[in-house]
């Protein structure tokens, strides 16, 4: 591996891995991916190697400039504060309040509750409820404020760390039979962001730990 490359510990379908990668693929961030199967062996996050990393056995988690971040918020905003063209936080403060509380919404309101460790403490029988359940919660109010934030995107007409947040989720709903006819808006931009390159080499399925069986 290449000195001074960033190194991004990621995992093909982990939304908030998902996220990064848009952001690194809009900033031109030349970097390496280290897959960790949260699956396999039990979870490779689990291993006493990866823990070092990322104490809370989480992806991703990205190596750069001499630092490790994880969370993907957190890396987005070290990002954008180091790297700032393009920009993913509009400079009018209020604009910025409703990129934050969108990804807010979705990165702690929505997400967590419909991740792989909550799934398994339901039980395989009602996962799928439970996913849908508080899947269409969120939904419900993000598709509110976004009638009132939304432009051609999710805040206005530029593409921001909202947007990166929206798509993965819009995916997992998607992986977890969501009817999305509910939410016209969320719909729209999301259909819009897909169109974009760097939503597209990003993708779950362009992955270099995508199944073959998953690859388009």
């Amino acid at each position: 591996m290449q000195a001074g490359k960033p190194i991004l510990y990621s995992y093909f379908r982990s939304s908030c891995s998902w996220r990064v990668r848009i952001a690194l693929a809009l900033k031109s961030i030349d970097y390496e991916t280290v897959p960790i199967n949260l699956i396999k062996d039990g979870g490779q996050q689990f291993s006493e190697e990866f823990q070092a990393l990322n104490p809370m056995q989480q992806v991703p988690a990205l190596k750069i400039d001499g630092i490790t971040i994880g969370q993907s918020l957190a890396i987005i905003e070290y990002l954008e504060e180091t790297r700032p063209t393009p920009r993913l936080l509009p400079q009018d403060p209020k604009r910025r309040a409703q990129v934050r509380v969108i990804s807010d919404v979705i990165a702690s309101g929505i997400q967590p509750l419909q991740n792989l460790s909550v799934l398994k403490q339901v039980g395989q029988e009602n996962q799928l409820t439970w996913a849908q359940k508080v899947i269409h919660s969120g939904f419900n109010a993000l598709e509110q404020i976004l009638r009132s934030t939304a432009g051609k995107y999710c805040v206005g007409d530029e593409v921001s760390m909202a947007d990166l947040c929206l798509v993965p989720q819009v995916a997992n709903a998607e992986r977890f039979k969501v009817d999305l006819t509910p939410y016209p808006t969320i719909s729209r931009i999301n259909k819009t962001l897909l169109a974009l390159e760097a939503f597209q080499v990003s993708h779950p399925c362009r992955q270099p730990d995508t199944p073959p069986e998953l690859r388009a």
